[in-house]
């Protein structure tokens, strides 16, 4: 059984993978954004500096090797560098040792120099985020000077294409790590500390964010999907999220939103519009608007939305979300309401 609880959260990351089809999903190799592309010019000079070091270390060793004289067990040992210095070799381990020196020095330099290329993002015209981490999900808030226009979404960014993002980042319960390797570098989220991660998206696409800190059982199932949009698709998509949720028109749906509400659901999430206002589980409000559940593990698809609302704990143990019993005709009730969260 515990095979069973593992390998089918595998299968349903690869799904989840296979709906986002925008590439490349988690790549640090590849930047678009550019801080990412600062990130991507240190790891570069790292490398082909480690590189030099490194074969020039193994072409010292080889010379050596080769340079050493040859004996067997009968020839007596040399023991004339006692009596008298090799300054040849004092030598060669000075011009090492300086050498060694000055690649150190250039990688702090380099190290500086981006660290100061990351700080200087324009950020007029930004958008902020508010993005809290917990076992094991994201919640995003969007911030605006007007309360109105704030919104609450969950496991998913949507960001306009060419305009710098300010991300707050904070922790509801242990240590988590944002990184969105296509856009950004890694950033802690230390409960009880506030964190801020400043990036652009240079190109519209689907990047895959991850948990970087091991943060308890299902870490590895705790994705966040980032979608670059150009300005006028991301605007349209913000306003669709600061509006309730729409009326059921079906009388399943109907059925489903008073199952919704009178059952566990309404105790753990909020739906703007009804009677659930509860902040324990992602905000549902426009939930099938999204490509993934549970945190980028699942597509969101009836089939798996079913799955996941019956056993969670099969899927993903140590979730918080209980197993809920009700009966099939409960469930397509449900599952119609769901749906129309658009």
């Amino acid at each position: 059984m515990r095979l069973r609880a593992v390998f089918i959260p595998i299968l349903g990351m690869a799904a989840a993978t296979e709906t986002c089809s925008a590439a490349p999903l988690q790549d640090a190799l590849h930047a678009y954004g550019i801080q990412a592309w600062h990130i991507g010019r240190l790891w570069n000079f790292t490398l082909g500096l480690c590189v030099l070091v490194f074969s020039a270390v193994v072409a010292a060793f080889l010379f050596a090797l080769w340079r050493a004289p040859r004996s067997d067990a009968q020839t007596p040992p040399d023991l004339s560098s006692l009596e008298r210095p090799e300054r040849r070799i004092h030598r060669t381990v000075a011009w090492a040792a300086g050498l060694a020196t000055l690649g150190l020095l250039a990688l702090l330099a380099a190290d500086v120099f981006t660290s100061r290329a990351l700080g200087r993002l324009p950020l007029q015209d930004a958008v902020n985020i508010e993005l809290i981490g917990h076992q094991w999900w994201w919640e995003a808030r969007y911030l605006d000077p007007d309360a109105n226009r704030q919104f609450t979404t969950a496991n998913e960014l949507h960001i306009p294409v060419g305009r710098p993002v300010i991300v707050t980042l904070r922790s509801d319960d242990v240590i988590h790590t944002l990184w969105v390797p296509n856009l950004h570098g890694k950033r802690d989220m230390i409960p009880g500390r506030t964190a801020t991660m400043q990036f652009r998206a240079d190109q519209p696409g689907t990047y895959r964010g991850q948990c970087a800190e091991f943060c308890g059982l299902e870490h590895a199932m705790m994705a966040l999907l980032v979608e670059a949009e150009p300005n006028a698709q991301y605007e349209a998509w913000a306003e669709r999220q600061r509006q309730p949720a729409p009326l059921p028109a079906s009388d399943a749906a109907r059925r489903g939103r008073d199952l919704f509400l009178s059952h566990s659901c309404a105790r753990c999430h909020t739906v703007n519009g009804t009677g659930a206002t509860a902040a324990m589980g992602p905000d549902l409000t426009h939930l099938a608007g999204r490509k993934t559940i549970a945190a980028g593990m699942l597509p969101n698809d009836a089939g798996h939305l079913a799955s996941w609302i019956r056993d969670p704990q099969t899927l993903k143990p140590g979730v918080y979300m209980p197993v809920n019993r009700m009966r099939p005709d409960e469930l397509q009730d449900l599952l119609a309401y769901l749906e129309t969260l658009k």
